[in-house]
């Protein structure tokens, strides 16, 4: 794995989408000594402009790809799976190069040479990731791992690395069990004791050891082995860091406070606050240009539906625990909350209205929190912001609950695109961890990366809110 600005990123996929953007503007280059073959030839020297204009195309096609999870595909699913993905990203690719090239017509090829680069890509990108599938089938991208442990928590980190669904594969060689520990694992996996940890390590080829004990005090914690394993050249993590590298979530049950206070991460710095509300501005301006049609719509629909009032306003708690009016289109009937008593939102709501459902399912109810972005109560990108009534109890019932208002909450965050619709304690646990990533590792490009997987969640009409 890669880190980039303190997130994880697999290696696998970083190569996949350098290569796949040399094929997409070498298929341009080819497709225009097809098509030209006696204008410019395969270099086309004598035009500047057509560098910029592959360009174009490439980063056009990797976006939708990128939009339609083309990157975080498991190629255990086969080459089927693969032409499926391709089909639709190829259509929205197109689309966008379109419109690309209506917007800048200096940078049209011409039909005939956009459709020879789509059929070249095409069969390059195909070419490559069969030549991944056929690698990850002969295991030569799998990591052998080994965990020290044998209870409840290693077999969570267990079934992680057997389940992680990415590109990185992990083959688990065995449990170290520790004294005193109830094993959880099948008895199968339990490896014999009685050697150093360095010799069970390398007689397995294990490659990395994760830490997955819950208690690490007392003579048995094997401290000095763990150090000789390190010199040895075998990495060395907890699973706490495991968890976060794998799963972007930090897990609050096994937590301490030190581990936040001597921890990386935690950038709340002038310049990044400053780089974040630019971004902030920047894409609230333009979604709300951009939607405008799609708003006004909405607003006659609502209004045609179930009359007036066409927004809702409510209050959240926001940044440093300062609570703001958070401002929605209204999906729900106007007797909502007729009890009195705030309820716990969820998937399949009965309160909905007809248009409200639609709405909530393609995300357009939260569009009008771009005028709570640009007035500074909100990000685009943060934790959702929460109901005052809700928080009170969160924070007495979820350790660290409070951290996720230590920045500003956002239209849009990692635990919406990673977790289901939460309507209840448990679901604001699950949650936590995601947003507890976030927290910590808050950056510019994480940010990027959450508007993709939002965009890819609206598109194809899946995760949460």
């Amino acid at each position: 794995m890669l880190k980039i600005s303190n997130h994880y990123v697999s290696k696998i996929a970083s190569a996949l989408l350098i290569i796949e953007i040399a094929i997409l503007i070498a298929s341009a280059y080819l497709a225009a000594a097809v098509r030209l073959p006696g204008e410019g030839g395969f270099f086309r020297t004598d035009d500047h402009q057509f560098l910029p204009s592959a360009m174009a195309f490439a980063l056009s096609m990797v976006f939708a790809m990128t939009a339609l999870g083309m990157y975080q595909h498991d190629f255990r699913e086969g080459l089927r799976n693969t032409l499926l993905r391709m089909m639709p990203s190829f259509l929205l690719g197109f689309v966008l190069t379109a419109f690309v090239f209506y917007m800048m017509p200096s940078f049209y090829f011409g039909r005939g040479i956009l459709m020879l680069m789509l059929a070249f890509a095409a069969c390059g990108i195909l070419v490559v990731r069969v030549v991944l599938f056929k690698s990850s089938e002969s295991r030569l991208l799998e990591s052998r791992i080994l965990f020290l442990g044998a209870g409840s928590l290693a077999k969570e980190c267990a079934d992680l690395a057997s389940n992680n669904g990415g590109y990185h594969k992990y083959d688990v060689v065995g449990f170290v069990p520790m004294p005193d520990e109830a094993p959880a694992v099948a008895g199968g996996a339990i490896l014999p004791v009685g050697r150093s940890l360095v010799a069970i390590a390398s007689e397995h080829n294990a490659s990395e050891i994760v830490v997955a004990v819950q208690n690490r005090r007392g003579g048995a914690f094997p401290i000095r082995e763990l150090l000789d394993c390190k010199l040895n050249g075998i990495k060395v993590i907890d699973s706490a860091t495991f968890f976060e590298r794998e799963a972007c979530q930090i897990r609050v049950d096994s937590l301490q406070p030190s581990w936040f206070v001597f921890g990386s991460g935690f950038d709340q710095t002038f310049m990044r606050s400053l780089v974040k509300r630019a971004f902030d501005l920047f894409a609230s301006l333009l979604i709300l240009i951009g939607t405008l049609p799609v708003t006004a719509v909405t607003a006659l629909l609502i209004w045609l539906e179930d009359r007036s009032p066409i927004f809702y306003r409510q209050e959240r708690v926001g940044e440093d625990g300062n609570t703001f009016m958070v401002l929605k289109f209204r999906s729900m009937r106007t007797d909502a909350e007729k009890e009195g008593a705030p309820v716990w939102a969820k998937t399949g709501d009965t309160r909905t209205t007809r248009v409200g459902r639609v709405i909530r399912k393609l995300r357009i109810d939260e569009i009008p929190q771009v005028l709570n972005v640009i007035k500074g109560d909100m990000s685009f990108v943060g934790p959702r912001p929460e109901r005052p009534y809700f928080v009170e109890q969160l924070c007495e019932q979820v350790p660290y609950y409070n951290m996720r208002h230590s920045i500003k909450p956002g239209i849009t965050g990692l635990a919406q695109v990673r977790y289901q619709y939460g309507a209840s304690v448990e679901d604001a646990v699950q949650k936590l961890q995601y947003d507890l990533y976030y927290v910590k590792n808050n950056s510019l490009f994480l940010d990027l990366l959450i508007l993709l997987d939002t965009l890819q969640v609206v598109l194809l009409s899946k995760g949460s809110r």
